[in-house]
């Protein structure tokens, strides 16, 4: 007969135990398998008074410091508003209402502060200079400060105050933020619209869009284009649809009639762009050719290691792919699109990349922030010795970054603010007689606009010092008119130099002390009223010109002499 033992009836176990470890399993698998996951949602996120406290006063410092990048900036945009301000400015082909490829309604919105203050200010033009800067780059901090409110909420903390940071520091945004450019109004717009789309605000995302592709820069459609798409498969396909329409449509209506009002006749500013460089008719190469990896070095000047993180956000995606998909893949997406697009372009230059300048840190805070994810294993329970080591590599890293940042930064500032320098002493110089003509030769490109230029100088003229292509002219009575000596080519017009060097009052040269001659170096012509070190870009090794090494910058480097000099009256030559 078998023995038969007792069975033991395993006890209950009541309900309410069963659900408090489903739910510390859940969480404990949340935590430790997922990693850093994204805050809940009924978490408030960073609040907007300290991003926009930050980035004011970054911006401000922008405003008051920032050189002046690129000619393009005072000649086209500068110039054309001194004009609408004081009927005085240099013009350029692209203003001829013969080719009307410039935008009046650009202008016209950066009127609003610069009508105001030219008339508060009276004489003063060079406040008028700084107060539109300080115009934009209020702008720049208020659609900044959304993006990091909007990353927050969606990502957390630490994300959105590591791209806060970025955004303060990293030479490339410091310096493009108070930037007179259409592809600076383009970035407020990729900025704003990427932060709405973050916040599930798709309609209002997609007007902006619009606004920043039409007001700003045409050919930055291709960079709006993701969020645009992706807005309307998520939203209310309707209401974003006709939400971008009714935006496209005003702004072009608006466009066309203020071109009219402007260039004398019906036309629009947007398609004469857009038909002088896609449809044949342009031929930017006449301005410059670079390489194809102009871009990629370019961008490690302006980000150093940050940009190589941004790069990598798309193939660390199977490590990050459920927390920055789908939303923060298309927000930063237009990099790639971006940088693929310009790279096959002959014609290449810095301000070129401005509108995705936001999305690169962004792009480069979130590869940082997942640094722990490259090192943790999905089925354990406990971090690694490599996870701790990666989350306190964290802020190191980003550290070292903003250093090298505010390195690039410094040197730039200090190298090469020598043209505003030099122009601001004008200023103290009014003994020199009413009518002056102050007259500038191959630093023609470097000119500040008029907006420096005070009233005792009767006019700036151009000497000839070698250069062959097209120069600006003094805009004639009429925004209309459509002067001979332009054209679309580059071909220099024998009317742009002043030939009479004798008329000279003061003479404006960078002396990089070659053995060509030097205007200042004739002592008993000229006299010199200023003079400031400028940076000799060609002589000065490359790491220590772009990056600001304590001791080693100014042992290193090769400095020229920016100058301002004043013509001896013959007279008192003679005395002498």
């Amino acid at each position: 007969m078998a023995l038969k033992l007792p069975r033991h009836r395993r006890q209950a176990v009541p309900e309410r135990d069963l659900a408090d470890a489903a739910a510390l399993a859940a969480d404990r698998y949340s935590k430790e398998d997922k990693g850093d996951k994204p805050r809940e949602k009924d978490e408030k996120g960073l609040r907007w008074q300290l991003p926009f406290l930050a980035l004011g006063l970054l911006r401000h410092m922008s405003a008051s410091s920032n050189i002046i990048h690129d000619c393009d900036e005072v000649f086209n945009y500068w110039e054309p508003l001194h004009y609408l301000l004081y009927k005085s400015g240099f013009q350029t082909w692209e203003y001829s209402s013969e080719f009307a490829l410039r935008s009046y309604l650009y202008l016209l919105f950066h009127m609003l502060v610069a009508g105001p203050t030219a008339w508060f200010y009276k004489d003063e033009k060079i406040q008028v200079f700084y107060k539109v800067r300080l115009f934009l780059g209020l702008i720049s901090t208020i659609t900044e400060t959304v993006l990091i409110v909007a990353l927050s909420r969606k990502y957390g903390k630490r994300l959105a105050t590591y791209t806060l940071a970025m955004l303060c520091l990293t030479s490339g945004c410091f310096f493009s933020s108070t930037s007179f450019l259409p592809s600076t109004f383009s970035m407020y717009a990729v900025t704003l619209s990427s932060a709405l789309f973050l916040l599930e605000k798709y309609a209002s995302a997609v007007s902006v869009s619009a606004a920043g592709v039409l007001i700003g820069w045409p050919f930055s459609i291709l960079i709006f284009l993701p969020v645009t798409i992706y807005s309307l498969i998520k939203g209310s396909f309707k209401k974003v649809f006709l939400s971008g329409l009714i935006t496209s449509v005003s702004v072009i209506v608006l466009s066309v009639y203020v071109d009219y009002y402007y260039y004398g006749k019906w036309t629009s500013s947007i398609f004469n762009l857009l038909k002088y460089n896609v449809l044949g008719g342009g031929e930017s190469n006449l301005y410059g050719v670079e390489s194809a990896t102009y871009y990629l070095r370019n961008g490690f000047n302006n980000f150093n290691f940050s940009f190589i993180l941004a790069l990598l956000f798309v193939p660390l995606l199977p490590i990050t792919l459920k927390k920055y998909t789908p939303d923060l893949l298309v927000v930063v997406s237009p990099i790639y699109i971006w940088l693929a697009f310009m790279s096959l372009q002959p014609h290449k230059e810095e301000r070129f990349l401005y509108p995705i300048y936001t999305l690169i840190c962004v792009a480069a805070t979130a590869v940082i922030d997942t640094f722990p994810d490259i090192f943790r294993d999905r089925f354990s329970t406990e971090e690694s010795f490599m996870v701790k080591v990666a989350k306190v590599l964290r802020p190191v890293f980003l550290g070292l970054i903003l250093c090298a940042s505010h390195s690039r930064t410094f040197s730039l500032l200090h190298g090469y603010s020598g043209p505003l320098v030099i122009y601001k002493h004008l200023e103290h110089h009014e003994d020199a007689s009413p009518g002056s003509i102050l007259c500038v030769g191959s630093e023609w490109h470097r000119y500040p606009s008029s907006f420096f230029i005070p009233s005792y100088v009767k006019e700036v003229r151009w000497i000839d010092d070698g250069f062959r292509g097209l120069l600006p002219f003094p805009f004639n009575s009429s925004t209309a008119a459509a002067p001979s000596y332009f054209n679309n080519k580059n071909k220099a017009s024998d009317m742009q130099y002043h030939h009479d060097i004798d008329a000279c009052t003061l003479f404006v040269e960078l002396d990089l002390r070659r053995p060509h001659p030097s205007r200042g170096r004739d002592l008993s012509k000229w006299e010199t009223l200023a003079a400031v070190h400028y940076l000799d870009r060609e002589l000065s090794p490359a790491i220590y010109r772009s990056f600001f090494i304590p001791y080693s910058w100014h042992q290193k480097n090769v400095f020229g002499l920016y100058k301002l000099l004043r013509k001896i009256p013959q007279n008192n030559v003679d005395q002498d």
